[in-house]
Formats: structure tokens, C-alpha cells, sequence
């Protein structure tokens, strides 16, 4: 298929298929919010004195808070895969309503477990929410294969990621107000989580695992949809298997660099935003986790130019300046190249400059979302029908890298005092992105593998080939 779409867009600002990326940006939303919400409550949780004393207090040493926090990626990683293939094989929303569901009332159910349980069911609890949003990324992934058109895939694809972001700011402006509350602390795990049963319930109703299932669309933008995505709806099409061609996928260089530069890119991203405040406290003299609107500086910041360079990206395709594969390049050289520079500067800004270390760091943060145009949207690309089986491949490996990097720094810096040993830090960081980058642009593409089309499910006889060459001549 050329990169161009070959039908113009129908008619209308607001078609079904921005309803499904609006309804999957409110997912997100909620996920990365009921993510989040024990980094912050947390604090409260220990300390009854530092919002609203009226709610129970744990002795939790910060070992026990480590591993609380922790426990939420164990599970993550472990339903990466199987959520892909799950989704492509039974639908993905039905994946995502039960994901969903299931992982807000575990959040409800938080306060309760902390109570009667203490931080061993809390623990548990965080594990099986990490389960549950292992199957998040993979499904969206699945559904944005199905819904965005060609010419809108990147623009459609930021839009509904830029959730995570702003599920983020909102949990880390607003659960400070909540915590001090009349509600307490528990109220940063009911807002979340009923937010999400909510959510679930919409999108039972209102969302859908196709243009061909959804009963309200109209035909023309059906026809766009499709045509655009060549899809076969042919009933030659149905009778397609759906498996996974594990071994074309494993040995094609195209998906071997998107899945490093996603694993880079993890690495960096988590750097950044885990370990710099720590930085800053120990060596600037600046505890930027004491400040509410400083923690969430940088996540705002990426939500914003997040819909900056879709922007730009939508008017270069608009006028067809660059080709899609060069568009795809050149936003992810944009999103890793600048923070690598910021990185290196961070290691040299000294205790007179704290302004600027924290502008470098938004701007680092802020500029990497320019990645949702370049290899985060690439899974699509290559092959739509199993684009939340890569999804689930390359977010799995790249979330063990967000477990490796933290470790990696706690062995590099031995004193947290010590400028020297976080520059070290930053440079390893620094090369880890331009290593991952040069890969994607050198072994990157964007049209899509021949291993994207399913089999057959059986050989057809001479009789069927007879017949179905006697149907092509009528």
C-alpha cells in the first residue's frame, strides 16, 4: 500500500473514530492516574501529620515503600505478550472493559486492604493492577490499527497517548487537595478508581472493535476507514487464520530496532524522570518532589508539545513534504536527540544555576513526546494485523529497562552527593538513546511486512484453485 491515503477524509470535525481515540485518552487518563496515585498517597499514608490526621498511619520503612511502589511493574510486565494476542484474537474491547474494571475496583478496594492486610495485601493488590494494565498498551495499540486511517495514525495515536500524561498531572495536582480533605487519603483511591468503573461502562456502550462492528458509523466514514487501511472484507478474508508468525517477527531487523529504540528510549524516559529529582536534592540543594507543581512540570510539559509536533506532523503530511518514513525518523531523532544533549548539559549545572537544571528537565521530558510520531506509532506500520502482539513485545522488554536503569544508577552512585558519579549516569543514559535512535533510522521502515498477512488456514485443492480462477475471469 502507498503511505498516502487514496480517499479524503468525510465530511464533519467529529467522525466515530475521534470518539474511540476520545474514549481511549480518557482511558489512559484513568489508568496512569490510579498508576500513580500510591506514589503520592503514599506520603499521607506514613505520615498522618502531613495531610489530614484524622486517617490511619502505617509503619512502613522506606524498604517496605520501595517494594509497594515496585510491585505494580511486576505484574505489568507479565501480561504484555498474552494481552496482545488476546486482544487480536477476541477483541479488544472486551480486553480493556474487564481490564479496566477489574483494576478500578482493586483501586477502590485499596484503603480497605491497607486497613485489614496491612502492606502485604496492599502489595498483592498493586501486583494484580499491574496485570490488569498490562493489557492497556497492547489493546489500544490494537484498536488504533483498526481505526485510524493512514493520514491520521500519528495524529490519532498522540492524541489518545497524550492520557498518560494528562492522567499524570491531574492525579499529581490534585491528590494533595484530596489527601487533605474531609475524605482523607482514601480519597485519592475512590476518585481514581470509580473514575474507572465509569469509564468501563461507556465504553461498553460506546466503543467498538472496528468501523465494520460498529452499527452508528456512517458509510462514508466506514469507506475512508477502510479504504484506507486496505481492509479485505471479503469472505475469502474470513477464512484467514489469525496466527502469529513468531519467527518472521523475531528475525525482521524492521522490528528487532523498533524494539531497542523503545527499550532506549524506556531507559532514558524512566532516568529522567526517576532518578533527576534525586539528583537535584542531593547535589542542587532543590527537593523538586516537595513541590506539587514542579513534580508534574515536566508531565505537563510533554502533554502539550505532545499536540505541538502532531501539529506539524499533520501539516507536513497535509503538503506532502516529507515522506511518512522520513516523518516517522525525523520526529523520533526530535524526541531522543534533544533530551540526550539535556542529559550530558544536566551532569555540569551547578548549585547557582537550579533554574536552569529544571528547565532542562522539562524541556528534556516535554520534547521526548515528539516519540508518539516516530517509533511509538511504527508498530502499526508494520503490521497492522498484529500490531498489539509488537506493542505487547517491545513495552514488555522496554519495561524491564525501566527496572534496570534505577538498579544501574543505585550501583553507579555510591555517593548521592557526588557530581562526578550522576554525570556518569547521564552519559550512559546520553548513549543509550543515540545508540537506539541511530538503529531505528538505519533499520526502520514503515511500510508494511509481508509476515503482516495471515495464511491461509488450509492449502486450497485443484478443485477450489479450478473454481476460484473460473470466478476472476467472470
Amino acid at each position: 500500500m502507498d503511505e498516502k491515503t487514496q480517499s479524503s477524509p468525510p465530511g464533519g470535525l467529529f467522525g466515530v473514530r475521534h470518539l474511540q481515540t476520545f474514549l481511549l485518552f480518557l482511558c489512559l487518563t484513568i489508568a496512569y492516574a490510579m498508576r500513580v496515585n500510591l506514589s503520592v498517597a503514599i506520603v499521607a499514608m506514613v505520615d498522618r501529620n502531613s495531610t489530614n490526621p484524622n486517617f490511619e498511619e502505617y509503619d512502613w520503612d522506606e524498604k517496605t515503600q520501595s517494594v509497594i511502589l515496585s510491585s505494580f511493574f511486576w505484574g505489568y510486565i507479565v501480561t504484555q505478550v498474552p494481552a496482545g494476542k488476546l486482544a487480536q484474537t477476541y477483541g479488544a474491547k472486551i480486553m480493556l472493559i474487564f481490564a479496566m474494571a477489574i483494576c478500578s475496583a482493586l483501586n477502590i478496594l485499596t484503603p480497605f486492604g491497607a486497613s485489614y492486610g496491612g502492606w502485604k495485601v496492599v502489595c498483592a493488590s498493586r501486583v494484580l493492577q499491574g496485570l490488569c494494565q498490562g493489557f492497556i498498551f497492547p489493546s489500544t495499540h490494537t484498536l488504533l490499527s483498526k481505526w485510524a486511517p493512514v493520514s491520521e495514525r500519528g495524529k490519532l495515536s498522540t492524541y489518545c497517548y497524550s492520557g498518560s500524561q494528562f492522567g499524570t498531572v491531574i492525579m499529581l495536582s490534585a491528590s494533595g487537595f484530596l489527601a487533605s480533605s474531609f475524605l482523607g487519603w482514601p480519597s485519592v483511591f475512590y476518585v481514581a478508581g470509580f473514575a474507572g468503573i465509569f469509564w468501563s461502562i461507556l465504553w461498553y456502550f460506546f466503543g467498538g472493535n472496528s468501523p465494520s462492528e460498529f452499527k452508528s458509523i456512517s458509510p462514508e466514514e466506514k469507506e475512508f476507514i477502510e479504504k484506507s487501511l486496505n481492509v479485505d472484507t471479503s469472505e475469502k478474508a474470513e477464512k484467514r487464520s489469525t496466527s502469529t508468525p513468531w519467527l518472521a517477527i523475531f528475525t525482521s531487523m524492521p522490528f528487532l530496532s523498533l524494539m531497542l529504540v523503545h527499550c532506549g528510549h524506556n531507559w532514558g524516559f524512566w532516568t529522567l524522570l526517576t532518578k533527576i529529582p534525586t539528583y537535584m536534592k542531593n547535589v542542587l540543594d532543590m527537593d523538586i518532589k516537595q513541590n506539587a507543581l514542579l513534580s508534574s512540570l515536566p508531565y505537563l510539559a510533554m502533554c502539550l508539545m505532545s499536540y505541538v509536533f502532531s501539529y506539524l506532523a499533520d501539516v507536513l503530511s497535509k503538503r506532502e513534504v516529507i515522506p511518512l518514513s522520513v516523518s516517522r525518523k525525523l520526529f523520533n531523532s526530535i524526541g531522543h536527540l534533544i533530551p540526550m544533549f539535556a542529559l550530558v548539559a544536566l551532569g555540569y549545572v551547578t548549585k547557582d544555576n537550579v533554574d536552569l537544571a529544571v528547565g532542562l528537565l522539562t524541556i528534556a521530558v516535554g520534547i521526548n513526546s515528539a516519540t508518539y510520531l516516530g517509533f511509538q506509532v511504527n508498530h502499526i506500520d508494520l503490521a497492522p494485523n498484529h500490531a498489539g502482539v509488537l506493542m505487547g513485545i517491545t513495552n514488555g522488554a522496554a519495561n524491564v529497562m525501566s527496572i534496570i536503569a534505577p538498579l544501574l544508577v543505585g550501583f553507579v552512585v555510591q555517593d548521592p552527593t557526588d557530581p562526578y558519579q550522576w554525570r556518569l549516569v547521564f552519559f550512559i543514559s546520553a548513549a543509550i538513546y543515540l545508540v537506539g535512535n541511530t538503529l531505528f533510522v538505519i533499520f526502520g521502515r514503515t511500510e508494511i511486512q509481508k509476515w503482516n498477512e495471515p495464511e491461509p488456514k488450509h492449502s486450497m485443492t485443484t478443485k477450489e484453485k479450478e473454481i476460484e480462477e473460473g470466478r476472476c475471469q467472470k
